[in-house]
């Protein structure tokens, strides 16, 4: 039988590490001794039956989300649909903002038990959601792709800018991406928003069928993807300049759209020796940071001091 939840507050007493299956939540808490070890009785019991709740929908969390959206029961189930409305044109499924949605889902008991706290991020497994107190701020490090990775560049995150979740994606990591982006990084109002705006536009940065991309079914990959028999990207080896601006195009386009339509904040994208923004991220200052901690998902390797 599968272990159940495991809970250990490291060392310091202001990180917390939830895991359970595939779930692995890093949650940092800043404020007052009190506020604080609210937050974290609060983070145990709510996750106590996050990932055994998920499981009862897979089924239908696996399946693309009509323009209508789907009955589901569960309130993480529920933030993955809703996250996935807006983009039910393009072919998506509710998994595709599952990570941001648990995040979101810990981030909301936490702040419903712990109101004094002065700032808290939830990171899940790279996907984080995150509040700031009035007045409050982070700096959040952007990682390049493997083999190297390290820090290329940082933004500044304040209580003003009403962001509440980072996520990446990629075809690195253990997400199955359609295209081949080396990273894309978004921040919006919530983690599951960012979660699928990053997903979409990884996908969407593509070269279409190329001699030096190789892919396979994502059922070859993992039997259970929701993406079935579509194609993912496996390798990518050198692209001339011109293919990597094209592929880049199709992601800025798809970028641009959801930052038009409210679904985005801001987007950096990536691929080799290119990088392209949308929206505005404010360069750091200040010294209260996310930064890198052996949790990487895409391109994005954060954890919160």
């Amino acid at each position: 039988m599968a272990p159940g939840p495991q809970v250990a507050l490291l060392p310091g007493g202001r990180r917390l590490h939830l895991q359970h299956g595939p779930i692995d939540l890093l949650i940092d808490a800043d404020g007052p001794a009190p506020a604080v070890r609210a937050a974290w009785q609060a983070a145990e019991e709510r996750f106590r039956d996050v990932l055994a709740v998920l499981v009862e929908e897979l089924p239908a969390l696996r399946r693309p989300c009509p323009e209508t959206g789907v009955a589901l029961v569960g309130p993480v189930a529920r933030r993955m649909a809703a996250a996935v409305r807006p983009h039910a044109r393009t072919f998506v499924t509710p998994m595709a903002a599952v990570a941001g949605s648990v995040a979101d889902e810990m981030l909301a008991a936490i702040l419903a038990n712990a109101p004094r706290l002065h700032r808290l991020h939830v990171n899940n497994g790279g996907d984080i959601a995150l509040w700031l107190a009035a007045g409050q701020s982070i700096v959040s490090g952007i990682a390049g792709p493997p083999p190297q990775v390290r820090i290329i560049d940082r933004v500044r995150i304040g209580a003003d800018d009403r962001v509440g979740g980072i996520a990446s994606s990629s075809r690195h990591g253990r997400s199955l991406s359609l295209g081949v982006a080396d990273n894309v990084t978004v921040l919006a109002r919530n983690a599951a928003m960012a979660d699928v705006a990053a997903t979409l536009i990884a996908n969407a940065v593509d070269t279409g069928p190329h001699p030096n991309v190789s892919r396979c079914p994502a059922t070859d990959l993992d039997p259970d993807s929701d993406l079935g028999a579509r194609q993912v990207t496996v390798e990518v080896g050198r692209l001339a300049a011109d293919e990597v601006g094209q592929a880049l195009d199709r992601g800025m386009a798809q970028a641009e759209q959801m930052h038009a339509a409210g679904l985005l904040d801001a987007a950096l994208l990536m691929l080799q020796d290119e990088t392209r923004q949308v929206g505005h991220l404010k360069r750091p200052g200040g010294k209260h940071g996310i930064h890198p901690e052996p949790l990487v998902r895409g391109g994005l390797r954060v954890g919160v001091r």
